[in-house]
């Protein structure tokens, strides 16, 4: 989905949404005083530090420093997107969510974009239980009506129109069919089926909608011999060799048999309103189901390695879709869980692909995180490994997996004379610039120090730090004193802004902090109902929400009435100290003999109200 939420819309989904509901419908809490307590549901604690504010709608954990608004907590803990979060959000509170400019497509169409994608997902299972040969495809590959159930597996016939002619009731329904990707059109602009005798993999979001398909021919051409992890992104089975429609696809309707496709031995959905490939995983939806907190992802390339690992009882496996690990799959990964295994064939190829996904997890290695790899045995997938190993063969292989530091320095070594300078240097050239990209804390320290070892030289892991982007250069200074103190009262309750009127005298006080804490004025006085936890959403993705979160569960103390004395009195002494910066402005001028009339006129009236 595209488009722009608007900002007054979160304000109004969060007043209307209580969070204690909505994460105690997740997590079992306890009252504790004003607020609720919990063991935190984001790391391992035996003592609750997990507390959930009513008052402010905003969680927060002492522990691992986890916190944010009832969206946040639905991002983090049901791993949702955010417009997700917020489309779940408003569901719960019967509310419609608008979008500003930029949409691909109205609402509308996504709706009947996801229930078309349903209804052929249901088409593809009823052609499964008429197919015999499909059916059999699946039982000799050793798979259950369980698990067939389970990833929603089906059929697509071998006919040029079977789905269009099933779903396609209308002109508007074909053109829709078209752009989820199940229908494709030849050169005359003839629309058929994309997916034709191949068993289907539903491709689900994080919701368990299907948003595209996977499908492995059925028959496969006796010319053809691709590996079964093959997957492909087009297809070519669509036109005969002179870029011709068959003439019993198109020509003749009531043709509903079309010849054994020729295309590729894996074929995808292409990239739709609702499918982006580089984003998505195969089975993580499954996943979730399965476990309440995922405690580690076992990647693999291939559906059927993903789905006989399920069936063997590893529940925690999930498949790119016939691209290289992203930036987004590592996001996506690490999102879910803090140990990521990578599975890959041993060859040179296999190593390649994991080198590709070093390269994408290494910037989200923060502390707490680890990536291994586990290189399989010439001839060996991950289904053929279970069948042979079992479970407890293939933990093993897990359990002995290689560490990403491991496996880097292996890889950067290799070819390399470490016993020579020039050797050393030329590793040491290699490495620095990866391992900069490694977020500040120890195992990025740790790397460094192992760098040192092998090259036998000193190196600045500080003076290597990678740049940080410019919007963060850019940031403002985190306020301090009298102005961090007015900035904490503000973020804890929005309602003070009403306490005092605008115009500002202390918006000229050169202060670190007075741009954000005329910000937080205008915000909370234009959206009188905000609150602590709405409030930082709006931050949300900003230099400054780190600091406004840690401000928003400083304890101060007293009640309502007494932080409401103490933040005018602030405001009181933030304008006593901008009229003694203008007064310091004038005699300065004053001394140098350029103050006018009228410059020792203010001057005369702010040292009269000083001294008053």
């Amino acid at each position: 989905m595209s488009g722009r939420i608007p900002a007054r819309f979160i304000d109004d989904l969060l007043a209307r949404v209580d969070i204690v509901d909505v994460i105690g419908e997740r997590v079992p809490m306890k009252k504790a005083g004003r607020d609720w307590s919990a063991c935190c549901p984001f790391h391992d604690e035996r003592t609750p530090s997990f507390t959930v504010s009513p008052n402010k709608q905003f969680y927060h954990c002492f522990g691992c420093g986890a916190h944010g608004s009832a969206i946040g907590f639905l991002m983090n803990y049901d791993r949702l997107e955010f417009p997700d979060a917020v489309e779940e959000l408003a569901r719960r509170a019967g509310m419609k969510v608008p979008y500003e400019g930029g949409r691909a497509a109205p609402r509308e169409d996504a709706t009947d974009l996801y229930e078309l994608l349903e209804a052929a997902t249901a088409y593809y299972r009823r052609q499964l239980a008429a197919n015999g040969p499909a059916r059999d495809y699946f039982a000799a590959r050793g798979l259950d009506e369980s698990i067939i159930a389970r990833f929603r597996l089906g059929y697509a016939p071998q006919a040029w129109d079977g789905l269009g002619s099933a779903l396609g009731t209308s002109a508007q329904r074909l053109a829709l069919l078209e752009k989820a990707g199940l229908l494709t059109s030849g050169e005359r602009g003839r629309r058929y089926d994309r997916f034709r005798d191949r068993v289907m993999f539903p491709i689900l979001d994080r919701r368990g909608r299907p948003i595209a398909f996977g499908g492995r021919i059925l028959t496969l051409p006796k010319t053809k011999s691709t590996a079964d992890g093959e997957v492909a992104d087009t297809d070519h089975a669509a036109t005969r060799g002179d870029g011709t429609v068959p003439v019993g696809a198109a020509a003749a309707p009531d043709a509903a048999r079309a010849p054994k496709s020729d295309g590729p031995k894996y074929l995808n959905s292409p990239e739709t309103p609702l499918f982006h490939k580089g984003r998505e995983l195969f089975g993580l939806w499954q996943v979730r189901e399965t476990h309440a907190k995922v405690t580690r992802l076992i990647v693999v390339e291939g559906y059927m390695d993903v789905i006989a690992l399920h069936q063997a009882g590893l529940t925690q496996a999930v498949a790119t879709l016939g691209t290289a690990t992203t930036g987004d799959h590592a996001e996506l990964l690490f999102r879910q869980c803090s140990d990521v295994y990578f599975c890959f064939d041993g060859d040179r190829a296999g190593r390649q692909a994991a080198w590709r996904a070093l390269e994408s997890v290494l910037p989200r290695l923060r502390d707490g995180r680890q990536a291994l790899f586990l290189f399989l045995p010439d001839g060996e997938d991950p289904d053929s490994l279970i069948r042979k190993e079992g479970l407890a063969g293939f933990e093993q292989r897990l359990k002995d997996a290689t560490p990403l530091s491991r496996f880097l320095f292996a890889e950067l070594g290799r070819e390399v004379d470490l016993g020579s300078l020039d050797g050393k240097a030329r590793l040491v050239e290699r490495a620095r610039p990866l391992l900069t990209q490694i977020p500040d804390g120890a195992f990025r320290d740790l790397m460094f120090d192992e760098l040192e070892r092998m090259g036998g030289v000193r190196i600045n892991a500080a003076a290597s730090a990678a740049p940080r982007p410019a919007d963060q250069r850019r940031g403002r200074p985190p306020p301090r004193s009298l102005v961090r103190a007015v900035i904490t009262l503000l973020v804890q309750q929005p309602e003070l802004a009403l306490a005092i009127e605008p115009p500002w005298s202390f918006a000229t006080l050169r202060l670190a902090g007075i741009e954000l804490l005329l910000e937080l004025l205008e915000l909370a006085r234009e959206r009188p109902d905000l609150t602590t936890g709405a409030l930082l959403e709006h931050f949300a993705g900003r230099d400054e929400a780190t600091a406004l979160h840690k401000l928003a569960v400083t304890e101060f103390p007293g009640d309502s009435a007494g932080a409401r004395v103490e933040f005018i009195d602030a405001i009181g002494q933030l304008e006593r100290q901008t009229r003694q910066q203008r007064i310091d402005e004038l005699q300065a001028s004053h001394g140098a003999g350029q103050l006018d009339a009228a410059g020792k006129q203010e001057l005369r009236q702010l040292l009269a109200m000083r001294n008053a």
